[in-house]
């Protein structure tokens, strides 16, 4: 038997509740649950109702048949936040690879704040006279908007330069880099998805 503190403690998971909206969504009942999961369906009915909180290889086996992980249980009960603001002032900014003198670039995250992110967002900025940057890649698509100034971009090799309200999309997979162009610095926005 559990104390009254641990009760309190898994109770504000609502673990049996999920449980159940799962069930239902699926329009399953108890004894089908039962039959893909090889529990009985009065032990189910308990932990729908609290009575009765499963140990975790028993959460797993019910997390396999509704295609979720654990986490889906453990999340914090707080409804997720519809948006998410981050202020200029908020903001960090760090160059583009820590410990250099003169860095190819700035960044600060546009969209930190956010929890469970689709895209990532950055401000970038390109001081004049700057280098180019290392070339990368990565996993995701990227799109890079000048908000000012002059960018040049190689994308394997291709080099194309990016005046004010210019963008480009590409794959990140290919090795890309950045450089300011022009008299001035640069600034843009970049969007990457994970």
């Amino acid at each position: 038997m559990l104390s009254e503190t641990l009760t309190e403690g898994l109770q504000q998971y609502r673990i049996g509740a999920k449980i159940r909206e799962l069930r239902l969504k699926k329009k399953l009942g108890l004894v089908q649950l039962g039959d893909h999961t090889g529990l009985s369906p009065a032990m189910l009915s308990k932990i729908e109702r609290d009575r009765l909180f499963p140990t975790l290889p028993t959460l797993l086996r019910i997390a396999m048949v509704f295609g979720v992980g654990l986490e889906h249980f453990f999340a914090g009960t707080e409804p997720k936040p519809r948006f998410a603001v981050t202020r200029r002032n908020e903001r960090v900014r760090l160059p583009e690879r820590p410990g250099q003198a003169s860095p190819a670039y700035h960044f600060e995250s546009l969209d930190y704040s956010a929890s469970d992110r689709k895209l990532a967002s950055y401000l970038a900025e390109f001081p004049a006279g700057a280098p180019a940057s290392e070339p990368h890649e990565h996993e995701a698509a990227e799109l890079v908007y000048v908000t000012a100034g002059s960018l040049e971009v190689e994308i394997d090799g291709e080099r194309v330069v990016l005046d004010e309200g210019d963008s480009v999309y590409f794959e990140s997979t290919t090795p890309h880099s950045y450089r300011q162009a022009g008299a001035g610095g640069c600034r843009a926005v970049i969007v990457v998805t994970p």
